[in-house]
């Protein structure tokens, strides 16, 4: 059976969990729309992070990589569209390390635009009455330095993964109680999400095309 490979980040930045893991975790050797799901967690470090994608990507084998991160602030399940080569850390990583100015590939495309049918997956997950939206920046930190070395790879064509990209979710519920005024989402939810994101994108051939786009 082929497989899907879903990633999940550890936390950082004084938080006690990551959403994205908690989440994740749940969906190891989970049989799905025809295909195995395989989970990894990724260091919230700049470079180890693309590492530990990479050998998890030789380990597996997967059709399909789906990354998930959090993004404390955010309202909705937030499908990535670009990811820009990078690195331009607010805070430290886990290692302590904070790049300024730095490119995540030197010589590398400025940007990548996700292998995912973006339009399709904000819509179906929207149908299911699940906040969702397309987001236009995965940020400068770990999980664009993440999104951008996936992209990178599939780029140079030295894996099987066909499809491809990034999901950023907001803070769980628990995590919100000590940020007043941010927006949570539930494990439920997000499980529900993550699991019909994977049908979507694995049977989704050709992308919607609506209006998704920002104004500011």
């Amino acid at each position: 059976m082929r497989k899907v490979l879903v990633t999940g980040f550890e936390p950082f930045g004084g938080e006690r969990v990551n959403p994205s893991w908690e989440v994740v975790k749940k969906l190891q050797d989970v049989q799905l729309s025809g295909v195995s799901l395989a989970v990894r967690q990724l260091p919230c470090v700049f470079g180890k992070a693309i590492s530990a994608l990479n050998l998890a990507i030789d380990e597996v084998d997967p059709l399909m990589v789906i990354c998930v991160g959090q993004a404390g602030g955010r309202v909705d399940f937030s499908i990535e569209r670009v990811a820009i080569n990078i690195d331009d850390a607010r805070i430290a990583d886990n290692d302590g390390q904070q790049p300024v100015d730095q490119p995540i590939v030197a010589e590398g495309p400025a940007a990548y635009f996700a292998q995912l049918p973006i339009k399709a997956l904000v819509n179906g997950l929207r149908e299911a009455g699940i906040p969702a939206s397309v987001s236009q920046t995965a940020g400068t930190y770990v999980c664009n330095h993440v999104m951008y070395g996936l992209l990178h790879r599939m780029a140079r064509g030295d894996s099987n993964v066909m499809k491809g990209g990034f999901i950023h979710v907001p803070y769980l519920p628990e995590q919100a109680a000590l940020h007043p005024g941010s927006a949570s989402m539930s494990e439920h939810t997000l499980l529900e999400a993550l699991e019909l994101t994977i049908a979507i994108a694995l049977h989704t051939e050709k992308d919607l095309s609506v209006a998704e786009g920002a104004t500011h």
